[in-house]
């Protein structure tokens, strides 16, 4: 059955898969396509920039261990091109292999799922990473404007967060999270309740260590004292707050 949301007679929402696993690239290709996407393919690191600069994806599918050059440095590359930067990242890892997810959610990417996974919860992550890029990054604002609270700036249109004299450069995910949070400051949001916001995904459908660790490189890049942060601040039980009064 042809997805909906994608088969509106506009043109087809595109998707690059990149994984050295032949049977998994055929299934999640064939599986994409049939929800009314268009899917580009590619076997390693390399072929993946390539086929992302010809096709220009809405959305890239990304293992991490792959040949050649690998997910991670992919990821860093993609981020640093202003044509590609914004485009959602997942992350695809096998089961334990803490230190690569971990260092590829600092490097940008949006998410990330654990293999062996459920193809339709893949298709629920896919369908929530695209409703995010499809939002309007600021929804009500001009993106002329500024969003500022405090020491922060929030620059809608180039996405970067001024701080005091220090600009500093966003993800596409690290910014709309802060964006949330300063729309919303003086709240305490949990992790599944941001998941729900930020993300787009429903309650218990995503693993809330992605708030964890987006949390900890905002606050690398905002805070003078990122262990002892007095921007975003973490209330014990609760979740995170980021305060009117900072």
């Amino acid at each position: 059955m042809v997805n909906k949301e994608v088969a509106t007679g506009q043109e087809a929402v595109r998707i690059l898969v990149v994984d050295d696993e032949q049977d998994l690239v055929w299934a999640l290709q064939h599986s994409l396509r049939d929800d009314g996407y268009e899917v580009f393919i590619a076997c390693d690191g390399v072929e993946a920039l390539a086929m992302a600069r010809r096709h220009r994806p809405d959305l890239i599918i990304l293992d991490i261990v792959m040949p050649r050059l690998d997910g991670v440095s992919v990821c860093r590359i993609l981020r640093r091109d202003p044509a590609l930067g914004a485009v959602p990242i997942m992350f695809l890892t096998v089961r334990g292999d803490i230190e690569s997810r971990v260092t590829g959610l600092n490097q940008g990417s949006d998410d990330y799922l654990v293999k062996p996974f459920d193809m339709l919860e893949l298709k629920a992550h896919v369908r929530a990473l695209l409703r995010r890029r499809q939002r309007s990054p600021v929804p009500g604002l001009d993106q002329d404007s500024t969003v500022v609270l405090g020491p922060l700036a929030l620059d809608l249109r180039s996405r970067q967060v001024h701080v005091g004299e220090k600009i500093m450069s966003l993800t596409p995910i690290e910014f709309d999270l802060l964006h949330y949070l300063m729309s919303h400051s003086g709240e305490v949001f949990s992790s599944q309740a941001l998941i729900q916001a930020v993300w787009g995904y429903a309650l218990n459908t995503a693993n809330s260590s992605l708030v964890r660790w987006h949390i900890k490189n905002l606050r690398a890049k905002l805070e003078a004292d990122p262990a002892h942060p007095v921007l975003i601040r973490t209330v014990p039980r609760h979740g995170y707050i980021l305060p009117r009064d900072i």
